[in-house]
């Protein structure tokens, strides 16, 4: 008697933004679209952080996205500052102007109402900072327990130079690789709020959108790829630049950003903060002639001012993410298999 096949099920790791999910993709998502990309753009394939339709003298940049964040009110933001957030820095990192957005809300019976308009603020706030129009949506309302809230899903569109989109692959030897601010911000904010941690001072989401960051970096010139870590964290982020442009990334511990309140909820939770989402920071490759003037420009941005270059791009160890420790060793750093805190996005 033939033993039945057990059913391969979808796991959180999937929607996690590390290897499994990048793992499920190519193997679920992607085969089922021949049609993947519009004619000499970037798509599926790429798995950056948008596509990209050709224009005549422009190309439109589109990136989509659902935010399942738990809680939905946080230190620092909310769902909706994310959501906005969140998009708008996706269509930034490929060096396109960010114009607008659309916002599905998926709204469980029995939300209340003042609780929504105040989500709805913090979005047209966050929008308004960078003159993002919101231009169309949908709105639908699932019976009680057939959702667990609230669910925003929103695509935003830009538009840039035709040839002068951004993507990961485009490392190049040589490159300084610069953090725009502190590391694990957004993560720890919330895990430490949900496990009821204290210190100090206020540990808040970083929760920003960053086109007045992005602006002035792009007019400095020289940038060759930008990421916003995430879900993974910075050791994705980098690990995509290695494995997507075939470059070794060589990065210094003791130049790594972090709040003491960080590194000390890191330690006492257990988790490497190298692997907590970010949700106001952009990790960018630029021409070694021009990373002094870049980092100067970033540093006197509304939120850039704490950024500094934590390493480079090199030929050895090609694929790969090296850290030069304190100590003066060395360590790889992993490609995450998931995310480190569940639900921070």
């Amino acid at each position: 008697m033939e033993m039945p096949t057990k059913e391969a099920l979808v796991e959180l790791a999937h929607g996690a933004g590390g290897r499994a999910m990048a793992q499920f993709l190519k193997d679920v998502i992607f085969p089922h679209f021949e049609l993947n990309r519009f004619e000499n753009g970037v798509g599926l394939p790429e798995s950056d952080d948008g596509a990209t339709i050709p224009l005549e003298k422009s190309e439109m940049v589109i990136s989509t996205d659902s935010h399942t964040v738990f809680p939905l009110f946080f230190p620092g933001g909310d769902i909706g500052s994310l959501a906005a957030a969140g998009t708008i820095n996706d269509v930034a990192m490929m060096g396109a102007r960010p114009l607008v957005i659309t916002s599905a809300l998926v709204i469980e019976e029995g939300f209340p109402i003042s609780k929504l308009e105040k989500i709805l603020e913090s979005m047209a706030v966050t929008t308004k900072e960078d003159q993002v129009a919101v231009i169309a949506g949908d709105t639908k309302v699932m019976p009680k327990g057939g959702v667990d809230q609230l669910i925003i899903c929103t695509t935003g569109v830009g538009l840039v130079e035709r040839g002068k989109v951004i993507t990961d692959s485009q490392v190049q030897i040589g490159d300084k690789l610069i953090m725009t601010g502190t590391i694990g911000d957004h993560g720890i904010a919330l895990l430490a709020n949900r496990e009821g941690l204290s210190f100090e001072t206020d540990l808040v989401s970083d929760v920003a959108p960053l086109w007045s960051l992005v602006q002035p970096a792009l007019q400095v010139g020289g940038i060759h790829a930008m990421k916003d870590p995430t879900r993974g964290g910075l050791a994705a982020a980098l690990n995509e630049f290695a494995e997507k442009s075939g470059i070794g990334v060589w990065i210094e511990e003791d130049q790594l950003p972090y709040r003491r309140e960080v590194q000390a909820a890191s330690q006492m939770l257990g988790i490497d903060p190298l692997q907590v989402t970010c949700e106001g920071k952009a990790l960018i490759a630029v021409d070694s002639d021009n990373a002094d003037a870049m980092l100067k420009t970033i540093q006197q941005t509304k939120y850039g001012k704490e950024a500094r270059i934590i390493g480079e791009a090199r030929e050895d160890r090609p694929g790969l993410v090296v850290m030069k420790t304190e100590v003066g060793g060395t360590r790889i750093i992993q490609h995450p298999w998931a995310e480190a805190i569940p639900r921070v996005c």
